[in-house]
This record gives structure tokens, sequence and C-alpha cells, in this order.
């Protein structure tokens, strides 16, 4: 059993996410900790986490990469036939590994298996567990189509084949939307899902200063990678014989042509115009056809994606100050 852990100057919170895979009633356990470039006392406390665990502990060092590579820097090393990835700020509860094994060995078409996910917000008080979280406590036996519509888990909650994930292809390098991505990519080979009744892994927000998904409908750099993750991720769900008849794919129609304006309002003219084709692929014809989609493809064209981007958004705006007046 392989748990890769990156971690990017989260030293403290860090502990604790150690302490929940250190404590999991099943073993043999391995814990992967991959050091993305941190700059604070992350490699002291590393280093120290290694002299405690020697023979549970293993660190990677790499210069920043975010995320993804991270994570697949740290599958790359794996051993264990079965791997978790987890956030440097998240838990994993005791009984985690021990019941999700044991589900999947009881299921052997399963390549992945997920449960019951929690939520605990910590700029409230008093701090308290809510959930189950997105889809997490609902039995799903394959990824799509319900990840047309979102990331229906969060990463601490399924436990993986490793060898489906060497299938796969690796995490890519982006900022955004990379955890989805993948996913979408599992999902295209029809991996079957098991799910366990029990309630597996914690998120906790609000602890660490900044998370990499703030910004992501503003910042240039971000909504890139986002575009490039949908694009990837409809590749998949057609893979995974998704159609455009489905709500699910109209929902992530409707996601992409928002993603589009947003794209447009940064001045990202290529990919808000790549984004907009995507919208109406993923749509039905009579939805690919009708006014809306078609005045805004003339306007595109005519004035460019960031002017009429900017000039919904104005007629927008305009709209709410005299429903409100």
């Amino acid at each position: 059993m392989s748990t890769v852990i990156p971690v990017y100057n989260r030293a403290l919170l860090l502990l604790d996410s150690v302490d929940s895979v250190i404590a999991q009633t099943y073993r043999p356990i391995e814990i992967i900790l991959v050091d993305d470039g941190s700059t604070d006392d992350t490699p002291d406390v590393l280093a120290d986490l290694v002299h405690r665990w020697p023979d549970l502990l293993r660190v990677v060092r790499q210069a920043n990469a975010g995320p993804g590579p991270a994570r697949q820097r740290g599958l790359d090393s794996a051993r264990g036939d079965f791997v978790q990835f987890l956030d440097s700020d998240d838990l994993l509860l005791p009984e985690k590994f021990s019941n999700q094994v044991a589900a999947l060995l009881a299921s052997p078409k399963a390549q992945i298996c997920y449960g019951r996910s929690y939520e605990e917000d910590h700029s409230k008080r008093p701090v308290c567990r809510e959930g189950p979280m997105r889809q997490t406590g609902r039995v799903h036996r394959h990824l799509f189509p319900m990840l047309l519509v979102e990331r229906w888990w969060t990463t601490s909650s399924p436990l993986y084949r490793r060898s489906l994930l060497q299938s796969i292809g690796p995490w890519r390098a982006w900022l955004n939307e990379e955890d989805w991505e993948y996913d979408a990519r599992a999902g295209a080979t029809g991996a079957c899902l098991c799910w366990v009744d029990k309630d597996v892994s914690v998120r906790r927000i609000h602890l660490a200063s900044e998370h990499l998904s703030t910004g992501g409908t503003v910042d240039p750099l971000k909504l890139l990678h986002r575009a490039a993750a949908r694009q990837s991720i409809f590749l998949s769900a057609m893979a995974a014989g998704m159609d455009t008849n489905r709500p699910e794919m109209a929902h992530f129609a409707r996601s992409a042509f928002l993603l589009s304006r947003q794209c447009g309002l940064a001045g990202l003219e290529t990919a808000s115009r790549e984004l907009f084709a995507l919208a109406r692929r993923a749509s039905t014809p009579l939805r690919r056809f009708g006014p809306d989609y078609l005045l805004y493809g003339i306007l595109g064209s005519l004035l460019g994606w960031s002017s009429t981007a900017r000039l919904i958004l104005s007629v927008y705006r305009l709209l709410l100050r005299r429903r409100g007046s």
C-alpha cells in the first residue's frame, strides 16, 4: 500500500496528515513524501519524520512544479499494488485502507474504491465535520457520467489499483483541474468502481494561506490550464461512451461556455474561441444552433472573443441594474 503526499511549505499541517496514515490499521504501508521545492522549514520536518519512521517513510525532492508532477514523482517511486493520493492538509480515517482493500479484493473487476469523505471548515467556530461531501455518500459504478458535472469526490476518498494508474498516463503539470482531468482519463478506460459504506477521510479547508484554485476565474495561467483540462475531459467522456443527449453533458457544455467567457475577459482569445467551440460540440444539435450560441459566435468572429465577453458582461450588468431599480 503506497500513499503519496506532495507538500509545499506546509510543515505543520503535514504532520497531521502523516499521522493519519501511520494510524491506519492496515499493513504493510509506505508513505512517499514529495517535497515540491519548499522554501520554509518543511525539509527539516521531513527529515525528522524519516528519522522517526525510517521503515515507513521516504522523501523525494524536486524543484517546484505543482501538485500534478509532485504526485507523479511519488507514483513513480511507489511499490504497492494500491495507491492513495493525499493532500498535505487532509486526513485519512483509521480503517480506510482495511475497508477499501478488502472491498477491492472482493471485487476483482473494480479498479477504484471510494467511501464517504467529510469536510472541516477551520474558519468557523466551533469546527464541525460536515458531509458526506459531493457524491461520496452514493453508489456509482463508473466515474462518468457524473464526472461531467464535477470531480465528485475529494482527492483523499479514492483508493486506486496501481495497474490502472500505470495505464492512463502521467499527471499534468497544471495548477487547476489537473485532478479532475486525471480521473477523467481513468474514467475513459471504463474502470469499474466499488463503494464502501464507511467514513474514510476528511478534507480540511481554511488552514493554509491560499489554495491553488484561488484566482482560477481570473488568473490567465490558471484559466489556460482549466481550458486544457476541459478539452481533455471531453475527449475522455467521448471515449467512455458519453453522448450529447445526457443532462450531465449539457451541464458540461454550459460550464465550458462560461469558461470561454472568463477566458475572453482575461484576454485569452484563442482559449476563449476554442472553449466556445467545445461548448457547442458538447451540446445537442438543437442547442448547438440556438440563438445564444449563434449570436455569441457571430459577435466573437466580428469583434473578437475578448471584446464579445466584455460586451456581454456589460449588457448583463445593465439588465441587473434595471431589474433592481
